[in-house]
């Protein structure tokens, strides 16, 4: 790999990265340096080597036109070719620059930088807006297709939860029922009851003017820190044209969630105005995306998902904080949409 990239010098030691759920990373240290290795795993195109490879060269090009604009963003080196990704054995790598920095969740941010992280991601939005040309766009007209774009039908949640329920009331594979188990039984049937009681509120499908392109993993995992500011944003992988006050809900709402599943609605009022005020986004826009977010979270069991039916339990410590905020946002609906929109 090393060989195809000027100046990295030899290769010394490469340890892997342990953070992170979808794709494998190494620290690679050289005699010139240290170096981020992404091992791309896109589980969408398996099989595709030249599709896969695609997606993460217009992952790339974004992340270089952002940083002529001064958004914190850390583009792969080239190689010899001026290639930014190396396929080996059909499987796509990249190399980056090592950025020093640490991971910080919205309890350690003080309000002011709160209010620059809403901005933060305001700029993204519109910065991305002015790099990604139409021919980037792979339906330039209207949004391409995903599950977001239509809201989860709650008769298909109840038929899910059902499976879940009787994986989670008969432990794990190989395993006797545990204390994550008991509390999954718990919050499946609570949130059975809820999705009966709402189920007149699914939202209805956005329309298109709300729509562009986002970094579409926006979370304390993919944004490091120096010292009180942001200096790279990283894992692009989710780059698509989606609604964009969604990302800053779904943002906020893995930011600033408590351990017992609050919200601090304080630090989400600075954020959100800030982002408002950054990304030119409406109240509107704002509450329209509060309320597809709330039914989303309603809905989702990625977690219980992962556990049941991959038996990968890597997620599990954030299943108690998640599955409590769907029951209290619900409760403090009015509340939550206050926040973003005041």
């Amino acid at each position: 790999m090393l060989r195809r990239y000027p100046n990295v010098g030899e290769p010394l030691a490469c340890e892997p990265i342990t953070k992170g759920l979808l794709n494998h990373g190494y620290r690679v240290s050289t005699t010139s340096g240290s170096y981020f290795l992404k091992h791309h795993l896109d589980k969408k195109h398996l099989g595709d080597t030249s599709g896969e490879r695609a997606a993460i060269v217009r992952q790339h090009r974004a992340t270089q036109r952002l940083q002529s604009l001064g958004v914190p963003v850390v583009p792969p080196l080239t190689d010899t070719r001026g290639d930014t990704v190396t396929v080996i054995g059909e499987r796509c790598y990249a190399l980056h620059p090592w950025v020093d920095g640490l991971h910080r969740v919205g309890s350690e941010l003080t309000l002011s930088q709160t209010r620059r992280l809403g901005a933060l991601l305001g700029t993204v939005h519109t910065g991305l807006e002015q790099v990604m040309a139409p021919r980037d766009s792979p339906h330039p007209v209207s949004p391409p297709a995903r599950p977001g774009n239509r809201s989860p039908d709650a008769a298909d949640t109840f038929a899910l939860i059902d499976d879940l329920l009787a994986a989670a009331r008969g432990g794990g594979r190989d395993a006797p029922r545990d204390a994550f188990d008991e509390l999954a039984v718990h919050r499946l049937v609570e949130r059975r009851a809820l999705l009966e009681q709402h189920s007149h509120r699914r939202p209805p499908t956005p329309d298109g003017p709300a729509t562009g392109w986002v970094h579409g993993d926006f979370h304390p995992l993919n944004l490091l820190y120096r010292g009180a500011d942001p200096v790279a944003i990283v894992d692009w992988d989710r780059l698509a044209v989606q609604p964009r006050a969604e990302e800053a809900v779904r943002a906020a709402a893995i930011f600033f969630v408590r351990p017992a599943g609050e919200l601090d609605l304080a630090k989400v009022r600075a954020y959100a105005r800030a982002y408002r005020r950054a990304a030119g986004a409406g109240a509107a826009e704002l509450a329209a995306a509060v309320h597809r977010v709330w039914w989303e979270r309603l809905n989702d069991f990625w977690i219980l998902r992962w556990r049941y039916r991959l038996d990968d339990r890597r997620a599990d410590p954030q299943f108690p904080a998640v599955s409590a905020l769907a029951v209290w946002w619900t409760r403090e609906y009015e509340a939550v949409c206050a926040s973003f929109t005041e």
